[in-house]
């Protein structure tokens, strides 16, 4: 299992905390996206993967709350 690191959370009242994650996280889709089409995936298809799995985690903790 890999490991990953994030840094902290930002502080400040301008900071944008979205864009902060996305550039924590777009390393990383970047290289399972680029691991995904060399085993012959369409890439479309995984990036569409991400978004509705993204989508399913927010909807359950919505459920949780």
């Amino acid at each position: 299992m890999v490991k990953f690191n994030f840094d902290g959370p930002p502080v400040g009242d301008a900071v944008d905390m979205s864009a902060e994650c996305q550039r924590q996280l777009l390393p990383l889709l970047r290289e399972i996206v680029q691991a995904a089409v060399a085993a012959g995936w369409s890439e479309e298809d995984v990036l569409l993967g991400f978004v509705e799995l993204a989508w399913d985690l927010y909807e359950r903790r919505r459920g949780d709350s």
